[in-house]
């Protein structure tokens, strides 16, 4: 049991969304008082919903773009659009979530001199020139591509990070997310796996950009969690960056297929020209998370998948 003493008050920032929801749900079952932070623009209260009943969980609709006065212990600052379809409706508005939400959550933190942790991503190595990719990577990214809101506020958040953490010695720690899934993805974000599941799962084709030889890493999302919240953890003195992902690598047409056969689908694969900017390579140096966190992904992608097909399933029907 956690003692007692070790309770904390946290605020997570994009607590409704994919992955938030998960981490919200994992701190409540450690103890700890949970207010989630969401303006519902990519979360989905539906996320959250099985949550309201617990007394030490609180929802607030606000957006991190706006400063935000509430006494926490600790903030995980994962509020971001972060699929193409979404960051790129309103690149401006991602943009400013990203370098806006991070001075603001940084602002807090120095305020109520709480720990902070900044959900940063693979992205901010574009594509990458080095394979696997290693924090020491200063990354390959388009500055003014149709992507660049994304990758590039990320990367301003990181640094805005460090100079807290220089100029006002804030804790801070930042993970660089790669690929994640599971259930409670929303079906029309565009990513890779919930594109092909639902797609699977409706007997639509299944769309492929480029020849589908591209690579990704794919992590499940309670492993992913598990990753963060042991990277927290850590003593002060460890800042991070450090990648949290699976570094099993599977080329896009893999996973298709993978997904054709799981779901029995008699869908069709179908090709369509590869978007501008689109990493060819995309897999995590690990070697950090395991050394500093004793972190390492335990949950197969098959295991994963059958989760998620499983989710879906009940979410579309």
């Amino acid at each position: 049991m956690t003692n007692q003493f070790e309770l904390k008050r946290v605020l997570v920032t994009g607590g409704a969304g994919f992955i938030g929801s998960h981490l919200c749900e994992r701190l409540l079952d450690q103890g700890h008082e949970v207010l989630c932070v969401d303006n519902f623009y990519t979360g989905r209260r539906s996320n959250v919903a099985h949550l309201l009943a617990r007394p030490k969980f609180e929802l607030l609709r606000h957006d991190v773009t706006f400063p935000l006065y509430v006494e926490v212990d600790e903030i995980y600052n994962l509020a971001c659009p972060a699929s193409p379809i979404h960051y790129q409706f309103d690149p401006v508005q991602t943009t400013k979530t990203s370098v806006h939400g991070a001075i603001n959550m940084l602002g807090l933190a120095k305020r109520v001199k709480a720990k902070i942790l900044q959900a940063s991503t693979s992205e901010v190595y574009g594509d990458p020139a080095m394979h696997p990719q290693r924090e020491s990577y200063w990354g390959n990214v388009n500055p003014v591509g149709i992507r660049s809101c994304y990758d590039e506020g990320k990367r301003c958040a990181e640094t805005l990070f460090f100079d807290y953490h220089r100029q006002h010695n804030l804790r801070i720690k930042v993970a660089r997310i790669f690929n994640t899934y599971g259930p409670r993805m929303h079906p029309n974000d565009g990513r890779v796996v919930s594109n092909f599941i639902v797609q699977a799962l409706r007997g639509e084709d299944i769309t492929i950009y480029g020849q589908g030889q591209q690579t990704r890493s794919f992590c499940y999302v309670d492993d992913l969690v598990e990753g963060l919240m042991r990277l927290m953890a850590t003593d002060d003195d460890f800042t991070g960056p450090v990648n949290i992902g699976n570094p099993g690598e599977f080329s896009i047409r893999e996973l298709a297929e993978k997904v054709l056969a799981m779901t029995h689908s008699s869908s069709q694969l179908v090709f369509r020209p590869l978007p501008s900017d689109d990493p060819v390579r995309r897999c995590p140096d690990i070697s950090l998370a395991q050394s500093r966190l004793g972190w390492s992904p335990t949950v197969q992608l098959e295991t994963g998948l059958g989760r998620t097909i499983d989710y879906f399933t009940q979410a579309i029907a």
